[in-house]
């Protein structure tokens, strides 16, 4: 009769140890500190679902940040982008969270330094030929004074994070070209607004390579998606007024999520 009896035994031992396995190996490992810093795009204005402790900075639930940690289960989650950011707020303001357990940071920034806002005011108000020579201000400061902005901010965030993987996401373009859909804006407007995004991408690929950092490309990502397409992940003229122009709750999970998860 003891045989059977130290089987049972030695098969519970047994039993016992794998369940143990099985439940280590289950067990999801934590990711990375995240810190996500930048502007309204980062921010998630725009996305609806807001913070409410973060005020004027409307940061969101559907922000591509929150939906990568909801999704990542970061170590810890330092959400910091606020609307309306521009370089100078990011260096004196939102680096307090990065260090050298810093294992991934994600920005958005340069755009209101352009003068994003008041090149879509004057665009939406204006002649074609006012509208133009605002772009044309905004293209000289992308190409002359913006790089030395973009310099100093990478520079302070590889200086604090030095283990940090960096991704610096881009914008999308506002519209699609050529489209049936489009009221309002003239072809020539739109198509000036679109090559200013451009620009402003081309220059902070640029200098996010020079830095070592990763560029998350979204205007391939809106592509199909821009206004006037007609399945918009970008909102025309609303209210709130500051809403305008800013991604939907699509445009960060189908745009700026993926074009994160790409390359973190």
């Amino acid at each position: 009769m003891r045989p059977p009896k130290l089987l049972t035994v030695l098969s519970a031992l047994v039993l016992s140890v794998l369940m143990a396995l099985v439940g280590t190996g289950s067990a999801q490992a934590a990711g990375p500190a995240y810190v996500a810093l930048g502007d309204s795009y980062s921010s998630g204005n725009g996305a609806g679902n807001y913070i409410d402790a973060s005020g004027n900075c409307h940061r969101s639930n559907n922000a591509y940040p929150a939906l990568w940690a909801a999704a990542n289960a970061p170590s810890s989650f330092s959400f910091v982008a606020c609307s309306g950011a521009v370089t100078s707020d990011v260096t004196g303001s939102q680096l307090s969270s990065l260090n050298a357990s810093t294992g991934l940071v994600s920005i958005s920034i340069g755009g209101n330094d352009a003068g994003f806002a008041n090149v879509m005011t004057t665009c939406v108000t204006g002649s074609d030929s006012t509208c133009l020579n605002r772009i044309a201000t905004a293209e000289s400061f992308i190409t002359g004074t913006l790089p030395g902005r973009l310099n100093s901010v990478y520079s302070a965030i590889d200086s604090r994070a030095p283990n940090a993987h960096v991704v610096v996401l881009g914008y999308p373009r506002m519209y699609i070209e050529p489209s049936n859909w489009c009221i309002g804006l003239s072809q020539t407007k739109r198509e000036a607004i679109n090559d200013a995004s451009d620009l402003l991408n081309s220059v902070i690929s640029a200098r996010a390579s020079a830095h070592g950092f990763a560029f998350g490309d979204v205007a391939a990502r809106f592509a199909g998606h821009e206004l006037c397409s007609g399945d918009n992940w970008l909102h025309d003229v609303r209210l709130p007024t500051w809403e305008a122009y800013h991604p939907t709750a699509l445009g960060h999970s189908g745009g700026y999520l993926p074009a994160l998860n790409a390359v973190d």
